[in-house]
């Protein structure tokens, strides 16, 4: 438990680290409609803020989104208690979206203009893809690695049955299941 913490208390405090130093650096250089671009332009970084869910989803649910926020890190923590040994992926992944969660709650905590969005829009060319943050990126992230070790865990433990169901077959004199054993002709 000491390793996942410290890993949980490393991720997850670069992250909120990270996001709040740049939304300040965005707060103190693109007030007043200024805007920078990165990569040639391909990349704009315009302040917003964003009083909704993520990517500006729903309209000034800020007293919505603290409760769910906190119930959320409840569960991810309890999600990294369950982890189990070893389990890089899923404690990384639960470490980035925790530290992203915190940024975007004290974003919500300190003051009623909403989150302090600077990246994009993004022109994808069939589509503006809307502004965004660090912690968003950290949430987003993690979400998907989350996703991938409950992929992989599953498979694991499908593998396991099988090879259980095998074993169970041999030692109970059957011998492996003939090739095609189990399968019907439709």
């Amino acid at each position: 438990m000491k390793a996942k913490l410290l890993t949980l208390v490393g991720i997850a405090s670069t992250v909120l680290a990270l996001d709040l130093w740049t939304k300040r650096w965005a707060l103190d250089t693109l007030s007043g409609g200024r805007s920078q671009e990165l990569f040639g332009g391909i990349v704009p970084l315009t302040l917003a803020f964003n009083r909704g869910a993520a990517f500006g989803i729903g309209d000034d649910a800020r007293w919505l989104f603290i409760p769910v926020t906190i119930v959320a890190l409840v569960l991810l923590g309890a999600l990294l208690v369950q982890a189990r040994p070893g389990d890089w992926l899923r404690v990384g992944a639960v470490s980035l979206v925790i530290g992203g969660a915190l940024g975007n709650l004290y974003d919500r905590l300190r003051w009623s203009a909403g989150v302090v969005d600077f990246i994009g829009p993004v022109d994808l060319g069939f589509m503006l893809w809307p502004i965004f943050n660090v912690a968003d990126i950290a949430i987003s992230t993690g979400a998907v690695l989350l996703a991938l070790s409950f992929l992989l865990e599953e498979r694991e433990e499908r593998a396991a049955r099988r090879a259980a169901d095998e074993n169970g077959r041999e030692a109970d004199g059957a011998g492996p299941a003939p090739a095609g054993a189990g399968q019907t002709l439709d």
